[in-house]
């Protein structure tokens, strides 16, 4: 009885507790021996119904990290039109004669977060380009000022809410609306002369970092082993000002090093940098502090990248500065100014517009570097699923990182198939954050939002690989039988080129042969919290799913119908969960009329079944309904062929062309339609012969249709047959 699932049964969407779709205990054992006395929040949620399918601790508060960005982007693709570019203006403010300019050169920063050599070989090149713009004019000479127009972001340049130290390091570079090269720079260290300093470059060098060098280069002393002694320098950078100091001993064998710093006072680096493009293409400025500005007489603008560059670069990558940018751009772009009060305000407006309680987030900057921001995870999936759907969610969705690119890179490295899933990274002191998206099979899309707070003294290592696990453990969960779907089309392209439906249905069930035979290995996936097994499998079938998996590959017009055609044989209308899958071979399977019809075979006769659905819906504490109510038994009335004359016919039918079609094998209960099914292949001159999954011979087999029916005398009142009907 293949075809007969038994297991417990609710639809999964048309009920509110969803928490049992996956089993999370094993992961909070796991959690709490690998990682213990951590913070831990999940919330998992389905992008086509928005039904939150798991929760745990997802209510609560978590700080964010990184994934707070996934909000200002949000927002921004929200409100920005796609092809928005950060701007840098530059306007003549003055007069022009001969070759000579006298007045104001305004440079006015609107958020450029990408004059640099990230997309260029030079990060002077977009600063040259404004040099060789005014000199395209015939201008070689300025007289006056160069004035840094900062008006369209409000201060203070630093994020009141960071912690003072991650000033000093690249990830907390001041936020401006004129920037150069992320606002850092490169600081290169080789070894000098033995007791002398070293040898430091500054680069890109536009005069206006300074290093104090203090650090001595050293032979390394060797231990009593003869093993090299690592000496120690460090590096100190000035609170305010553009310096850093490097002191202690530097090893004279080694080659090289460097590091990145981010430049204090990045207005006054900026203002260095377009002064030096200005002299490197020749053109001289000649300030002079009482000159004024006259009437605009021209304004060039550039942009180094459009939106969706720039959101790669903060989804995939984690740029702070870029995200700090992009949280002030949006904001000036919608209210005239940007600031944080703006950038929240807005953020406040999308949510609202989006049919989300702006509550579930507690905003204080736009990359999570501020220990004060707070989400809860339920509340970020819902956002996240109401992206997916957004007009522009592809170009959301595909900003993010995955295995092995940007911030994953060294991330879910085993994760057999890496495309099924997209996510933002989130880390500071103590804090993990996943949140993104897992695609299944299926065709839904899960948000999913995860965090560890409070990690205390637990290695950063064992959270991220916890945390890997569990979404890989999702990723899993959600896509269970997908080698099996692989497969399917495989074998679909295989056969491509056979048009005659006969002869698919009798060279895909021919390919299956030798497939070992297992009751009931196919169930609803995720989708449904009864049966929890693959949607799709092949390591071993029962009667009808053989059946069915091959039908789905005959029938299914490409290799990428294939998922999708399996599910429409499987269920009502193609809707996936227990209770519309068709359980009864006759009544439900064949006779629902879409996929097989009953043949008439001379000699054949109808008998009148009630069956007992009742009883069936009953045992797995379910109701039977019809539209929706409750219903009594079905009666209905089968037609067969009886034992004898189906064993006559199953010797003496021949047949002139290639002909497949399916048998039912009535059962002796009269509460059910039939026990067993398969195909019966009709070769030219010859009888015909049962193709099917046995649970006597445990694997698909092939074999004389006439020889089975005789090892079933006197435990079946005979057989239905009928055709298939196809879908092409």
């Amino acid at each position: 009885m293949g075809f007969l699932r038994r297991s417990l049964a609710v639809f999964l969407f048309a009920i509110a507790p969803l928490f049992a779709a996956f089993d999370f205990a094993p992961y909070q054992a796991y959690i709490d021996s690998v990682i213990p006395e951590v913070k831990f929040g999940l919330s998992v949620r389905s992008v086509s119904t928005g039904a939150e399918l798991l929760n745990v601790n997802a209510n609560e508060y978590f700080t964010p990290a990184s994934t707070m960005k996934t909000l200002s982007t949000a927002t921004a693709l929200h409100f920005l039109p796609l092809d928005y570019a950060p701007q840098t203006k530059i306007s003549l403010l003055g007069t022009q004669q001969r070759n000579v300019f006298t007045g104001e050169v305004n440079v006015r920063g609107e958020g450029d977060p990408n004059i640099s050599a990230r997309y260029y070989t030079d990060p002077m090149i977009v600063l040259y380009a404004m040099a060789d713009s005014i000199k395209s004019l015939g201008i070689d000479t300025v007289r006056g000022n160069v004035v840094l127009d900062t008006s369209f972001f409000a201060p203070p340049w630093r994020p009141e809410h960071w912690r003072s130290d991650f000033f000093d390091y690249y990830y907390g570079a001041e936020v401006t609306p004129l920037q150069f090269n992320d606002n850092c720079t490169v600081i290169r260290i080789k070894p000098g002369a033995e007791d002398d300093t070293v040898r430091v470059s500054v680069v890109p060098d536009v005069g206006y970092v300074k290093v104090v060098n203090k650090l001595i280069t050293k032979t390394a002393p060797r231990n009593k082993r003869g093993r090299k002694q690592k000496l120690k320098w460090n590096r100190a950078l000035d609170p305010v000002a553009p310096i850093v100091t490097i002191e202690g001993e530097f090893d004279i064998e080694t080659d090289s090093t460097q590091f990145v710093i981010p430049v204090h006072g990045a207005l006054g680096y900026f203002r260095a940098a377009l002064l030096k493009a200005f002299s490197d293409r020749g053109l001289i400025l000649s300030e002079n502090s009482v000159a004024t500005a006259g009437e605009k007489m021209r304004t060039f603008s550039f942009s180094s990248a459009p939106l969706l560059s720039v959101m790669d670069e903060i989804n995939q990558r984690s740029q702070n500065l870029h995200a700090e940018t992009l949280f002030r751009n949006a904001a000036a772009y919608m209210y005239g100014v940007g600031s944080v009060e703006n950038g929240k305000k807005l953020e406040r407006r999308f949510l609202a517009e989006m049919g989300i309680d702006s509550s579930g987030f507690e905003v204080y900057d736009g990359c999570g570097l501020a220990a004060k921001n707070k989400l809860k995870p339920t509340v970020e999936t819902q956002m996240l699923a109401k992206m997916a759907r957004h007009p522009k969610g592809e170009y959301y969705v595909n900003s993010f990182a995955s295995p092995r690119i940007g911030s994953g890179s060294k991330r879910m490295q085993t994760l057999v198939y890496p495309w099924f899933t997209r996510f933002k990274t989130g880390y500071i002191a103590e804090v993990h954050g996943l949140a993104g998206y897992i695609f299944t099979m299926a065709g839904d899309t899960l948000s999913v939002a995860m965090y560890l707070n409070q990690t205390g003294k637990n290695k950063d290592a064992d959270c991220k690989n916890t945390m890997d696990s569990v979404w890989i453990a999702l990723i899993e969960w959600a896509n269970n039988g997908y080698t099996s779907l692989l497969r399917m089309r495989d074998m679909w392209r295989d056969g491509m080129n056979l048009k005659d439906f006969d002869e698919r249905l009798e060279y895909f069930s021919r390919r299956l042969m030798k497939t070992p035979y297992g009751l009931g290995m196919m169930g609803e996936g995720h989708i449904d919290t009864v049966e929890q097994k693959p949607m799709v499998y092949l390591d071993s079938v029962d009667c009808v799913t053989y059946v069915e998996h091959v039908l789905a590959m005959a029938d299914a017009a490409s290799e990428d119908s294939v998922f999708s055609m399996l599910q429409r044989i499987r269920y009502i209308d193609g809707k996936i969960g227990y209770r519309t899958r068709k359980h009864y071979m006759l009544v439900d399977w064949v006779g629902e009329g879409k996929f097989a019809r009953v043949l008439p075979v001379e000699g054949d006769t109808v008998m009148e079944r009630t069956i007992a659905k009742k009883d069936f819906f009953k045992s797995k504490k379910m109701r039977y309904l019809v539209d929706g109510k409750p219903a009594d038994d079905p009666k209905v009335q089968i037609r067969y062929l009886p034992y004898e004359k189906a064993r006559s016919w199953a010797k003496e039918t021949r047949s002139d062309t290639l002909k497949v079609m399916g048998v039912a094998f009535i059962a002796k209960a009269e509460k059910l339609d039939a026990t067993h099914t398969g195909f019966v292949v009709f070769k030219p001159g010859e009888a015909p012969r049962l193709r099917h999954a046995s649970s006597q011979r445990k694997q698909v087999v092939d074999m004389s249709l006439s020889d089975y029916l005789d090892s079933r005398k006197g435990k079946l009142p005979g057989i239905t047959l009928f055709e298939f009907v196809p879908q092409q």
